[in-house]
């Protein structure tokens, strides 16, 4: 991974813009199980600590695979607000 692929290198598990929704990873909470990979790998990857990370390709994704990845997650580590600040997930 380069610093080039994160959506924001100097907060790279967010909060960033992606669409019109912020998303966010919790890298207390993140355990790296890499489900948010598997349901939307334009928008995830895990950081050389196992953390998830948001990539500048995450706009290729749809809202609702972002919203899928996010649910997905075993410890509810993603968060997505949308342009008005009220939680999308988890609610």
């Amino acid at each position: 991974m380069t610093d080039l692929s994160l959506k924001d290198p100097n907060n790279p598990s967010g909060p960033v813009q992606v669409h019109n929704y912020k998303i966010a990873v919790d890298r207390d909470l993140c355990i790296g199980a890499a489900t948010c990979i598997a349901v939307a790998g334009k928008a995830f990857e895990l950081d050389s600590e196992a953390k998830a990370v948001v990539l500048q390709t995450a706009d290729a994704e749809t809202i609702e695979a972002l919203i899928d990845a996010a649910r997905a997650c075993p410890v509810a580590a993603i968060t997505i607000e949308d342009e008005n600040g009220n939680k999308i997930f988890p609610q």
